[in-house]
């Protein structure tokens, strides 16, 4: 019988090593090819935050629009890199230096600090006080109906960055970052993402960066690892098949359990749930 470990990799579809070049193709055709299936795109929404999973997933969109655009012999593809900041973010300089590395079509920058203050104001005067933690959900939700709505008035589809370790630990908002029409990396484990970035010439910093949501107001910059309470290098090591320590197991897999809701469609009569 499988191991839970087993099955979230077969799952996860996460291979124990990678040919970062064959990887590289793979998301690029991946994206070209839903492109060329759907003759209403015209491009695609990426939101750009300064982070890994941003930076790589925006360069490889790119790579396609590019390659697109040169096959068809016109620009007929955009990549949208889209800047969501609340207020004023503190990582600023890195997203403005992951723009220029990817050279996405056109960046496009949406402040949503008063959508989503408006927002919590709303839901007060209805009754419903938000914790910081809520707040910070409503961030990600406000940030990708941005996108959405971009897309809709650009022909467009929404490119998101979940890999095989956020999936495997839920780290993402539901209808969030979570909500998106194409994943080119969900594959890819953390430092997977990272021999993609080295390969595609990525500065590194940018991929050395500690990773952080940076969605609460009280604890800003609060790293994933810290949320999470285990390593990324443990969850890598998870995905690969390797052996870890128990505490570590049990804390991914506790994740993955919790949050199997998230990696679900809506739920129907029909569903398994309810046999």
């Amino acid at each position: 019988m499988e191991s839970l470990q087993q099955q979230i990799i077969k799952e996860l579809h996460v291979l124990p090593k990678i040919n970062p070049a064959e990887e590289v193709r793979k998301s690029v055709e991946f994206l070209k090819e839903y492109a060329k299936k759907h003759s209403f795109i015209r491009g695609f929404v990426i939101a750009i935050s300064g982070g890994q999973d941003s930076t790589l997933v925006g360069k490889l969109t790119q790579m396609a629009v590019d390659e697109l655009n040169e096959e068809a012999g016109e620009q007929k593809y955009s990549c949208y890199a889209v800047r969501l900041p609340y207020g004023e973010q503190k990582d600023e300089q890195d997203a403005q230096d992951a723009i220029q590395f990817i050279q996405p079509t056109k960046v496009i920058t949406v402040n949503i600090k008063k959508a989503v203050d408006a927002s919590v104001e709303a839901l007060r005067e209805a009754g419903i006080v938000l914790s910081d933690f809520a707040k910070g959900n409503e961030k990600a939700r406000e940030r990708m109906k941005v996108q959405y709505s971009i897309a809709m008035m650009t022909n467009s589809v929404v490119v998101g960055t979940d890999h095989a370790a956020e999936a495997v630990t839920g780290f993402y908002t539901k209808y969030g970052d979570g909500g998106v029409d194409l994943v080119p990396i969900f594959r890819l484990n953390k430092r997977q993402g990272k021999q993609l970035l080295q390969y595609l010439g990525c500065p590194e910093h940018l991929y050395k960066k500690t990773p952080t949501a940076d969605l609460e107001d009280d604890r800003p910059q609060l790293p994933d690892e810290a949320a999470l309470g285990v390593s990324y290098e443990m969850i890598d090591d998870y995905l690969e098949g390797k052996p870890v320590p128990e505490e570590a197991r049990k804390i991914i897999e506790g994740h993955y359990l919790r949050s199997q809701h998230k990696r679900h469609m809506p739920i129907t009569i029909f569903d398994d749930f309810w046999k």
